[in-house]
């Protein structure tokens, strides 16, 4: 036992857990901990909003492994948190929200900036550690930590005021590290019997496999099984994209080939994904989920297991571990599927091939409407680009290790079709929380943490503007990324929803105000380029990656795009209006 004051203790908790970096504004209410982050080894980034803070900590703890720590003032300073916490819950980011209180002779009396802080996370959060007494600081700081790997996901540790100051014998927990293991004996020899029996299996290898770090064993199983391989929705970098076997990603604006594969599965392997709805909703006109297949599910949640699809074996363990220990199974039996690889082998080239050819070829929307915006933009003499050829052009010139996050909105959803990665840890999107303003500043976090990989962000001008001012940050404390915003002037996600089952009556989704955020850009202090024509948009990224990495410039290119859009973010959510009323007859 040492003696220290509770700030000390809470102070010595994170470096024991090995904290080197947390973001938040700086506030009164932990200021005699703040005080001492310095000599302690840790960096506190000053954001220009919370919300910020806490998507940086996101893409941090997604990148790194490692917790992401974020902090800010009572009251306003950590309900501004409160969206970007939800998104780290939905990504199971193992982040830590520090949420100093108002003062417990205070607390009941309506004081400056007081609020009940711990509802407020309740729904978003693995675990909530209460100080109530000064004793406890580093106990329940501890736990907190070990609770957001162990659970993963967001935990809160609320600390009135008060409570940093005193002096208290302490002694600082040990972090706990849970080896997590493969499975049941029992259902790990069922998924086995199911796979060699199969003759078409496919793997969809999901989250779980890169937050597990697995995707090793998750290769070394698909290539035994000689299986086409596709991702679940938004984990782009949980197989290599080169594999033979990789088939892209399903779900919203994802892979046909995936799709038209895994209708064919008399088995799917579905490994470290709990099969989330709106990654398995019916998409490109076709309900692609195979519905009289075996499926086997593994996850590390064991609340996940058949939640969402019903499964024939549920196997609650590690991404990483199940997949060698079922591979230790059949790594030496004959199997069903080893009959038929040359032929399911063919069928996969087959689809894969034919989807490349089609993204090359689908350079622009060909539905009504976006004919008409394109036949617009073309009478105006206006050098608008199609979102999808810009898409391409990105793609082809992203490099090595590219770290990659994407905002919500149609034309970063699209974005879905192009984005392939090399190794785990790489693309970061809101996943089921769908909030704008996420890309930005979770891109930063992300290059805090891995500061010698290529960043860049995508983002709508509508989702831009929400977070936009996270450039400061970037710029002022030397955290250099890309940021690059499609500029079409439209929330483009709801507006297709107009087009489609509204008589294109368009309700607040213009957004033509003639900004230029590639002069807004330089005016934060970074570098600004607008692009309006294609054969710019790779050399644009290619520039801009290269001062980033060389010259540790933060870069904004905007691209200058047409108002085309894809598919409806929402079509399964929406039908054809109704109205009764006489004076709404005309709004059908």
């Amino acid at each position: 036992m040492t003696r220290m004051t509770p700030s000390e203790a809470f102070v010595e908790t994170l470096v024991a857990q090995g904290v080197s970096v947390a973001f938040g504004i700086m506030g009164s209410a932990f200021m005699d901990a703040m005080d001492i982050f310095a000599p302690a080894g840790i960096r506190l980034v000053p954001v220009v909003h919370e919300q910020g803070a806490a998507h940086m900590a996101d893409g941090f703890a997604r990148v790194s492994g490692r917790h992401g720590v974020v902090i800010g003032q009572n009251g306003p300073g950590i309900s501004n948190c409160v969206t970007a916490i939800a998104a780290a819950f939905w990504a199971h980011s193992p982040v830590v929200i520090v949420t100093p209180e108002t003062g417990t002779m205070g607390i009941g009396l309506g004081g400056f900036q007081e609020a009940n802080q711990l509802p407020m996370f309740q729904e978003f959060t693995k675990y909530q550690g209460h100080v109530n007494n000064e004793r406890r600081m580093a106990e329940l700081t501890a736990r907190c930590f070990d609770r957001a790997l162990s659970e993963m996901g967001p935990t809160q540790l609320n600390v009135p005021r008060d409570r940093f100051y005193g002096d208290i014998d302490v002694e600082i927990p040990t972090p706990q590290v849970l080896d997590r293991g493969a499975g049941g004996r029992k259902s790990l020899d069922e998924a086995a019997e199911l796979l060699a029996a199969a003759e078409f299996p496919v793997l969809l290898s999901g989250g779980g496999v890169v937050m597990g770090d697995a995707m090793d064993e998750c290769v070394a199983l698909a290539e035994r099984l000689g299986c086409p391989v596709v991702n679940s929705y938004l984990h782009n970098d949980s197989f290599p994209a080169s594999h033979a076997q990789w088939c892209g990603p399903l779900g919203y604006q994802g892979s046909k080939a995936a799709m038209k594969l895994i209708a064919q599965a008399d088995v799917v392997l579905a490994l470290g994904t709990r099969l989330g709805p709106f990654g398995t909703l019916p998409q490109h006109d076709m309900d692609y989920w195979p519905a009289d297949a075996k499926i086997i599910q593994v996850d590390a949640d064991n609340k996940m297991l058949g939640l969402v699809k019903p499964v024939s074996v549920a196997i609650h363990g590690d991404a990483g571990a199940a997949a060698e220990a079922i591979l230790e199974r059949i790594a030496d039996r004959e199997l069903a599927c080893d009959a038929t690889l040359e032929a399911r082998t063919a069928t996969m080239v087959e689809e894969q091939t034919a989807w490349e050819a089609e993204l090359d070829e689908w350079t622009h929307e060909t539905d009504e409407f976006s004919l008409e915006m394109i036949a617009e933009a073309q009478a105006e003499a206006s050098d608008w680009l199609h979102p999808r050829q810009v898409l391409r052009e990105l793609e082809k010139a992203m490099p090595p290790r590219v770290m990659v996050s994407t905002d919500i909105g149609n034309i970063n959803s699209v974005a879905n079709s192009y984005l392939r990665f090399e190794e785990p840890r790489s693309f970061f999107a809101a996943m089921s929380w769908g909030n704008c303003g996420y890309a930005l500043p979770t891109i930063i976090g992300a290059k805090a943490a891995a500061p010698d990989r290529p960043a860049v962000s995508y983002a709508g001008d509508g989702a831009w503007a929400m977070s936009m001012t996270e450039v400061m940050t970037a710029v002022r404390h030397d955290i250099p990324v890309t940021a690059v915003v499609f500029h079409n002037r439209q929330w483009g996600a709801e507006k297709k929803n107009q087009v489609d089952f509204y008589g294109r009556r368009f309700v607040a989704g213009e957004l033509d105000g003639g900004e230029n955020y590639a002069e807004i850009a330089e005016a934060m202090g970074a570098k600004g380029v607008r692009v309006d024509k294609i054969d710019n948009v790779g050399a644009a990224l290619t520039d801009a990656i290269a001062d980033q990495m060389n010259n540790r410039v933060t870069t904004v290119i905007e691209i200058m795009c047409t108002k085309e859009l894809g598919d409806p973010f929402r079509k399964d959510a929406l039908s054809t209006p109704v109205r009764h009323l006489n004076k709404y007859k005309d709004f059908v």
